[in-house]
């Protein structure tokens, strides 16, 4: 009895083998049968998308910065802008003086002094052809008048000059401030426009990026949870072979004793 008894524990000893070798060559998903990569390349793939959003932030930091700078340059726009104006209202409140003084009465009444006493000499004048045989002192009292009236004609036209060349002068000053202002509205609003440009592309970028991150970070997490469910099976797999060894270790242990 015991011969047989020894011979049957010894042909129940080669199934821990097949067992081993069943373990060792397991690589894919015992419920679907789905192939698993190995966990090295899940790491490249982790640190591969991890440099990858840090990219993604360097390159968000980089368009922060030229949206600063744009709405610099479109506050100094602004404040250009408000100096040409500022300008702009002087020049028209000097025109509209200038225009004010040509158009008061008291310069429009300039001339009566000559026109008194042009009116005057209107008698003088009318004696002297009525009565031709006056004395040579009174033809020059005669005459005097009209040389003051000349005098007075000369005055007013060299008076008229300087009004006309500030005028002038006004008047293309206005033509160079309006000029000013339009290439001015012209830059603020080629900024304004480049301004949303960059901003609507920042936006679609910023979009972009996080549905990318959003993306990848789905993905870790997806691989993440595959990678810890290899971790329970291999768990549950050491424990059976744990199991398994204990087995044949009390399998050995009785043939030993036996």
């Amino acid at each position: 009895m015991s011969s047989t008894a020894v011979i049957t524990m010894a042909t129940a000893v080669p199934p821990p083998s097949t067992i081993s070798t069943k373990t060792t060559t397991a690589a894919c998903c015992p419920g679907c049968g789905y192939g698993l990569p190995p966990i090295d390349q899940t790491q490249t793939e982790l640190i591969s998308a991890q440099s990858r959003v840090r990219q993604l932030e360097a390159h968000v930091r980089q368009l922060n910065h030229k949206a600063a700078a744009a709405v610099d340059r479109w506050a100094t726009y602004e404040a250009e802008m408000s100096k040409l104006r500022a300008q702009l209202a002087a020049s028209n409140r000097a025109s509209s003086s200038l225009s004010n003084h040509q158009l008061d009465p008291a310069s429009a009444t300039t001339p009566s002094p000559t026109r008194t006493s042009f009116l005057q000499s209107a008698p003088s004048r009318l004696s002297s052809f009525l009565y031709p045989r006056k004395s040579t002192p009174n033809l020059r009292a005669d005459s005097s008048p009209p040389s003051a009236h000349m005098r007075a004609k000369s005055i007013g036209v060299g008076s008229g000059a300087p009004a006309s060349n500030t005028t002038e002068g006004l008047l293309e000053a206005l033509t160079r401030e309006q000029t000013l202002r339009r290439e001015a509205e012209g830059r603020l609003s080629a900024t304004s426009k480049e301004v949303e440009e960059l901003s609507a592309s920042l936006f679609e970028q910023a979009n972009e990026m996080v549905a990318d991150e959003r993306r990848a970070r789905a993905r870790l997490e997806q691989r993440v949870g595959e990678l810890e469910k290899r971790d329970a099976e291999k768990r549950k797999r050491l424990e059976r072979l744990e199991v398994a060894m204990q087995r044949i270790e009390k399998v050995k242990s009785l043939l030993n004793d036996t």
